[in-house]
């Protein structure tokens, strides 16, 4: 992170509280001191707006879009360009990202390799995206600035929903489905795994996020009485 300029870190339930002291992270001990530590992974990205999941799929049949690298840069600056914010996730390096991690991913992203040997090491891979989206927003940096910009209030319209708003909406979603007696209780996590994948396919702007979070609580508060 260090070596490309990336400087907001968040840890998700760290097995040992010493990982800030690293001795390994040369010219890097002050991004590990200001790290965010978190427990839940829904807690570090909660105000993003597009939240990238990486890992290789050999092993995992993807329900979400999946971008190769080389094509990620576009998706990410047309975040920044709104002024909002994006992760980009790594799981643990021994089992990766879970399938309830992915949940909450937007995207996934793909690293071209060797088919011999798709997975690669946490370290190399963070390195590898990185440099990666670096290299390519240097690049392409003069067309960005030419591009014209929405007015304030056709932005403010636009907002994408973020993750707070999202995970919001998919609580309510999930007791609403309980209360009307949806599914067997077996059924109910299940049920919320795909409720959060569709809320993010479904690219919710805030304001829309609202709304239907209004109208599920009214729903809601019907049942209940």
């Amino acid at each position: 992170m260090a070596n490309f300029g990336f400087r907001h870190l968040s840890v998700v339930a760290p097995y040992e509280e010493h990982w800030r002291e690293a001795k390994s992270a040369v010219g890097a001990s002050d991004l590990l001191q200001s790290a965010k530590r978190v427990e839940r992974l829904k807690e570090a990205v909660a105000e993003c707006t597009l939240v990238i999941g990486t890992g290789t799929l050999e092993h995992r049949r993807p329900e979400q879009p999946v971008i190769p690298l080389p094509e990620l840069t576009p998706f990410v600056d047309a975040e920044f360009a709104r002024g909002d914010r994006v992760a980009l996730v790594f799981g643990p390096e021994k089992r990766g990202l879970t399938r309830e991690d992915l949940a909450l991913c937007h995207l996934l992203v793909e690293i071209p390799t060797d088919p011999r040997q798709p997975s690669m090491n946490l370290g190399q891979a963070v390195a590898v995206c990185l440099y990666e989206l670096t290299a390519r927003r240097n690049q392409s940096a003069e067309d960005t600035r030419a591009e014209p910009q929405p007015s304030h209030s056709d932005a403010d319209t636009a907002a994408p929903a973020s993750m707070r708003d999202l995970d919001l909406l998919a609580d309510v979603v999930a007791e609403t489905m309980q209360a009307a007696n949806y599914s067997p209780a077996a059924m109910q996590k299940a049920n919320d795994h795909d409720v959060r994948l569709l809320l993010r396919r479904l690219k919710l702007t805030r304001h829309d996020a609202r709304r239907i979070l209004g109208l599920f609580r009214r729903i809601l508060w019907r049942l209940k009485r």
